[in-house]
């Protein structure tokens, strides 16, 4: 577990420069003008593709070693790593709320991790199982993009509701990864191969992993990193929590004084991330550019 807890963190580590790299670029891209064309034409996003990718070699290594509900809320991390890692790219200076905030988020991770205990359940699961919750999933993500494209309300709140929707689709290819790496026989390579490319949760995987970095590049565009970020990085892991226990059969401690740690945890997460969502709409408040930025 302490390979996977170290990996997880590499991964997350990896995933702040990725998305601090891609937003300060995305940003920079007007409404008008075509997103992915004009990322396509710039290094640092390129830069920043590179660290995503590299952030989910190492994450998909802590799942095999790992339970998703160990290996995900670690994930959370990533903000507390973007943060300032934005601020040197974009010369801006986060206040001592957003700090105070990415704070309480770093110890509600601690305290879902420590006391909720999370085990492991089934490496695998039937095909029909996944069903049900894989459909519950597309609908929040669905839902969170049609608010995302209402051209009237605020762009944090717009990136906030790409950053949910990115949120959901990362979720799933999480947990679907770890079925897909684990799942395999051992007649040998190419029939290893057989059963991987005939693996219906392959495409699967690819596609929800597409559409995730494509939302996620328009939740970078329509507000500061602290608007969207929060909501992916919680996202994320409270939707693989939850597929992975459904499908999977992971657990966490969810009984007693224990269990009301564990669900004021999340919630303190998911609020948090709402908070700093909200102080990404008021940049005048808590983000404010660095003075040699300005200096003409």
């Amino acid at each position: 577990m302490t390979l996977s807890v170290l990996l997880a963190l590499v991964a997350a580590f990896l995933f702040a420069c990725g998305s601090a790299a891609q937003q300060s670029e995305a940003a920079q891209v007007e409404a008008g003008e075509p997103l992915i064309a004009e990322l396509l034409h710039r290094r640092r996003w390129w830069l920043g593709i590179v660290g995503d990718i590299g952030g989910y070699i190492f994450q998909a290594a802590a799942l095999t070693l790992g339970s998703v509900l160990v290996v995900q809320p670690l994930i959370v991390t990533t903000l507390l790593f973007a943060l300032p890692v934005s601020a040197v790219l974009t010369r801006a200076r986060f206040g001592r709320t957003t700090w105070t905030l990415a704070g309480v988020l770093a110890a509600a991770l601690a305290v879902f991790l420590v006391v909720g205990d999370p085990t492991a359940g089934a490496g695998d699961a039937p095909g029909s199982t996944w069903l049900w919750p894989l459909v519950a999933m597309g609908v929040v993500t669905a839902i969170a993009v049609v608010v995302g494209c209402v051209p009237t309300l605020r762009g944090t709140l717009r990136a906030l509701a790409f950053g949910v929707a990115t949120g959901m689709l990362f979720a799933v290819t999480t947990v679907l990864t770890k079925p897909v790496l684990t799942s395999f026989a051992h007649e040998g390579f190419w029939d290893n191969m057989a059963r991987l490319f005939t693996d219906w949760r392959l495409y699967l995987l690819a596609a929800c992993g597409i559409g995730a970095m494509y939302l996620q590049q328009r939740a970078f565009q329509l507000g500061p990193i602290s608007s969207s970020l929060p909501a992916i990085t919680v996202g994320e892991p409270v939707g693989a929590a939850v597929l992975g226990g459904v499908v999977l059969d992971e657990s966490v401690v969810l009984t007693g004084i224990r269990g009301v740690l564990v669900l004021l945890s999340v919630l303190a997460m998911i609020a948090t991330s709402v908070l700093l969502a909200r102080r990404g709409s008021a940049p005048r408040a808590d983000v404010v550019p660095d003075a040699a930025a300005t200096r003409p």
